[in-house]
């Protein structure tokens, strides 16, 4: 069982560093620039299945562009999104639920009518409406899906703090005469450590996937950027001819959130006290 997880956590954790090289190393590991155009091999099916451009391993789109290099290139944006998301939402959340969890009462209820509202809407059409109203830009998608987001990380520290409080540390803590905030960072939130390292693997993996699902719409970074979510959309006119347009950038979104996903899952079960006394 325990080989299981730590499986789990390695393979995922291979995918996600994957994903890191690719985005760090594009310009070396793209084989064409992912803006170039040739018309003349425009929806060339990849060269392991017989298309006439030999170079183009996953073949070209309607514009003649090489699809292994957006694929490669689009990489980027989805782990720049999703770990700036990440972090953003990370520490607006824990920080109004800690506050919330610590200090209670009035706090608490202000933090809990906020976290009620944006709970009261769709996390993608939030995000949707907010990008119409901000414009495309990869600043604006990160803004968008990190208001969408935060409200996570808020509830699971809020529970948390308000376990840990009443722990007796905590209150050897005060007895020494140590103030509130000293209390809070230094004894309170490492402990909340492991949790928000779960939540924060598989919010990752959601916020690659609203990523593609707002370039998908047209509501993401600008169209000269390759992402993959764009490239599902110019590819779903070619379905029957050019299938091939689709399914690869629509692999790499199922491969990469099936990794993070596999990572948060292992993590889960790695760092959940109770499943490691039962082990």
């Amino acid at each position: 069982m325990l080989r299981l997880r730590y499986f789990k956590v390695m393979v995922g954790g291979i995918i996600l560093a994957g994903l890191v090289i690719c985005g760090l190393a594009a310009p070396l590991l793209a084989p064409f620039d992912p803006q170039e155009q040739l018309l003349e091999s425009r929806l060339q099916a990849p060269a392991w299945l017989g298309g006439r451009a030999q170079a183009n391993l996953l073949g070209t789109d309607n514009l003649g562009r090489d699809i292994l290099s957006r694929i490669v290139y689009g990489s980027r944006i989805s782990l720049l999104v999703g770990a700036t998301t990440v972090i953003l939402a990370g520490l607006v959340g824990c920080f109004l639920g800690a506050v919330a969890g610590y200090f209670g009462r009035r706090v608490d209820e202000v933090v809990g009518k906020i976290t009620e509202i944006f709970l009261a809407f769709p996390f993608l059409l939030l995000a949707i409406a907010l990008m119409a109203f901000l414009g495309q830009g990869v600043i604006n998608i990160i803004i968008a899906l990190m208001v969408s987001r935060w409200v996570q990380y808020c509830r699971v520290v809020r529970g948390e703090v308000l376990s840990l409080k009443e722990r007796d540390f905590v209150t050897a803590a005060k007895a020494l005469g140590a103030r509130d905030y000293y209390v809070l960072l230094r004894h309170v939130m490492p402990n909340t450590f492991a949790s928000v390292t779960v939540v924060a693997t598989f919010a990752m993996a959601i916020v690659i996937i609203s990523e593609a699902s707002l370039s998908f719409l047209g509501l993401g970074v600008p169209a000269h950027i390759p992402t993959w979510g764009s490239m599902l959309s110019e590819g779903r006119s070619y379905m029957n001819r050019a299938p091939w347009l689709t399914i690869f950038p629509g692999m790499a979104i199922f491969v990469t959130v099936f990794g993070i996903n596999l990572l948060g899952d292992g993590l889960r079960d790695i760092l959940d006290p109770k499943l490691r006394r039962q082990i």
